[in-house]
C-alpha cells in the first residue's frame, strides 16, 4: 500500500484545504476568551495544540461521514463521481475506521482540555453527523452545516475558560448564518439534480433567484451577529475593521456570483477562506 497515495486520498476524501472555514474562529474565540479572563492574548502551547487536532478530528469525522453515507448519490452526480469514496480509492472499510478513529481521538482530545469540553464531545459529534441526515428529508441542512461550524468558537472559549459566553454565542451565531449563506450558493452548482433526485436544498425547492435572496439575509444576519460579538466582547478598531471588511468581501461574493454561476467555487473557497483569515489576523492585533 502507498501510505503517500492513501494520506493525498484521505485528505481529498475530507477536503482538507476547507478547513480554511472553521479553524480561524476556533482561535479567534480562544484568543478573545484569553484576553477577557486571565488579560493575556497567548493561551498556551497545550491549548493551541488540543484546539488544533480538535478541530481536524472533528471535521475529518464529519466529512467521513458525510461521504461514506453519501456514496449512493456521489456516484450519480457528475461533479462528485470521481472522489475516492465513490471511484474505490479508498474502501467503505477505510473510511469506517477513518471515522471511528477521529471520533475516538476527538474524545480524548477533549478529556484532556476540560470536564466540559468532554461532556460535549459526544453531543458535538452527533450534531456532525446530522447534515447527510437531513438533507434527505429536510432543507434546512444548511442550517445543520452552519450550526456545525458554528460550534467552533463555542468549542474554542470551552477550552479557555471552562464556559460560554453571550459574545462567544454571538460569534457562532455569525459563523453560522456565514456558513449557511454561502453553502447556499456552493448549492447552487447541484440544484437541478437535487431536483431530479429527489434531494432537499433550498435551491431545489425555491429555485436559484430566491435562493441568492434567501443567502443575502444570512449574511446580513451574519454581519449583525458579528457586530454584536465585537460589541459585547468589548473589543475596539482592528475587530470592528474586521467586521467591515468582512461585509465588502461577502457583497464581492453575492456579486461574483449573481453574475455567473461558474465563478462559484472562486466564491465559496477563495472569497470565504480569505475572509477567515482575514478576520483572525485584524482580532490578532486587537488582542495584542
Amino acid at each position: 500500500m502507498n501510505l503517500k497515495k492513501l494520506i493525498h486520498d484521505f485528505s481529498e476524501l475530507v477536503m482538507f484545504k476547507h478547513s480554511v472555514f472553521s479553524l480561524p474562529f476556533i482561535f479567534i474565540a480562544m484568543l478573545v476568551a484569553s484576553k477577557l479572563t486571565y488579560d493575556s492574548s497567548w493561551f498556551g502551547w497545550k491549548l493551541l495544540f488540543l484546539g488544533t487536532l480538535a478541530a481536524v478530528t472533528a471535521r475529518n469525522f464529519a466529512m467521513g461521514i458525510n461521504r461514506y453515507l453519501d456514496r449512493d448519490i456521489d456516484m450519480l452526480n457528475p461533479r462528485t463521481k470521481k472522489r475516492p469514496s465513490v471511484d474505490g480509492r479508498i474502501s467503505h472499510t477505510q473510511m469506517l475506521i477513518f471515522i471511528v478513529v477521529n471520533a475516538l481521538l476527538f474524545i480524548v482530545i477533549a478529556y484532556y482540555v476540560n470536564s466540559l469540553a468532554l461532556q460535549l464531545s459526544i453531543p458535538i459529534l452527533a450534531v456532525l453527523g446530522l447534515y447527510t441526515v437531513f438533507k434527505r428529508f429536510s432543507a434546512l441542512a444548511h442550517i445543520i452545516l452552519g450550526i456545525s461550524l458554528g460550534l467552533a468558537p463555542i468549542a474554542g472559549v470551552i477550552a479557555v475558560t471552562g464556559d460560554i459566553t453571550l459574545w462567544s454565542l454571538y460569534l457562532a451565531l455569525g459563523v453560522m448564518f456565514w456558513v449557511a449563506g454561502f453553502d447556499l450558493l456552493y448549492s447552487l452548482q447541484d440544484m437541478e439534480f437535487d431536483k431530479q433526485n429527489g434531494l432537499h436544498s433550498i435551491p431545489s425547492k425555491f429555485g436559484a433567484k430566491k435562493t441568492m435572496w434567501i443567502a443575502r439575509v444570512f449574511h446580513i444576519l451574519t454581519i449583525l451577529f458579528w457586530s454584536l460579538f465585537v460589541v459585547n466582547a468589548g473589543l475596539g478598531f482592528w475587530a470592528q475593521l474586521s467586521v467591515f471588511l468582512s461585509l465588502i468581501m461577502l457583497v464581492y461574493e453575492h456579486y461574483i456570483v449573481n453574475k455567473d454561476f461558474t465563478k462559484i467555487d472562486k466564491a465559496f473557497f477563495t472569497v470565504n477562506g480569505y475572509l477567515g483569515f482575514m478576520f483572525i489576523f485584524f482580532i490578532f492585533i486587537e488582542v495584542y
